[in-house]
């Protein structure tokens, strides 16, 4: 385990590379503590390199769709197949640059939240 501070956005996108190869490390593993360690730094980095008091981009829909009396239903057709908005919503898809668009015209969501990184949190990934 080689494991580096997170400098520049080179360092930052090799340490979500790491990550992406780390996902199913099993935790208490040198592999699971690498993993742990990287989405520290990872999370390090994202704090002080964008700007403060964005929340993450499904918590964003999520309140809005609460605010709005919006289902999953409601969000098929500004989105994609309802099983598109599961996956979304959910963390296992990742919102494409349309979908923020079109949220962010139709629920009012600012476009910098919705075009955030999301990295997982340790207990979603063990689900703790």
């Amino acid at each position: 385990m080689t494991v580096k501070p997170i400098r520049t956005e080179h360092d930052y996108q090799a340490a979500l590379a790491r990550i992406s190869s780390l996902m199913n490390a099993t935790a208490g593993t040198a592999e699971g503590d690498e993993l742990d360690v990287l989405v520290d730094l990872v999370e390090a980095y994202e704090a002080e390199s964008e700007p403060m008091g964005f929340p993450d981009p499904i918590a964003a829909i999520e309140f809005r769709m609460e605010q709005a009396g919006f289902s999953r239903r409601d969000l098929a057709p500004l989105i994609g197949s309802p099983a598109e908005v599961a996956e979304v919503l959910s963390g296992r898809r990742e919102l494409t640059l349309s979908m923020a668009r079109v949220l962010h015209k139709h629920l009012g969501i600012p476009s910098e939240v919705l075009i955030r990184r999301r990295v997982q949190s340790t207990a979603e990934r063990t689900g703790g």
